[in-house]
């Protein structure tokens, strides 16, 4: 006798538990073509541990600064198969350069946060002298402002 084992069915306010995400945020990505929920015999709408894997995964691309539209194209050439790998890639390589670029900038404005912290703990402690302005400080460090 075999026993088929059953994957674990969230109902959407469960799966928002389990995302982060709220439900109209759910029912959005659904209309947006994101996510697709299974359907009982009796039409309500159920997701997976799988479809959980899937919304992090979109989460990921998301925060990479990927916006909806970019998201949408995956996700349609993800169904379509195999023949639009070239077309993921290319995608993936323009979100992923500007990712890098605006990463880039985090950390330049990263470092002169933490200059300018650095700056003012050394006026107070007296580590700087009160004559160094803090373009003089960033020039001694040599960081750009």
């Amino acid at each position: 006798m075999e026993t088929k084992i059953s994957e674990k069915q969230y109902r959407i306010g469960d799966f928002a538990q389990v995302t982060g995400l709220s439900s109209p945020t759910l029912r959005y990505y659904e209309k947006e073509g994101l996510i697709k929920p299974h359907r009982t015999d009796n039409g309500l709408r159920y997701y997976t541990d799988q479809d959980a894997g899937w919304i992090k995964f979109l989460l990921h691309l998301k925060s990479t600064g990927m916006t909806i539209e970019q998201l949408k194209k995956y996700v349609q050439w993800r169904a379509e198969g195999d023949s639009t790998i070239d077309k993921r890639v290319a995608l993936l390589q323009e979100v992923h350069d500007n990712f890098e670029k605006e990463f880039a900038e985090l950390q330049h404005s990263w470092t002169i946060l933490n200059d300018k912290l650095d700056w003012y703990k050394g006026k107070v402690n007296g580590h700087i002298e009160d004559s160094e302005s803090f373009a003089r400080y960033l020039k001694r460090l040599n960081h750009q402002e």
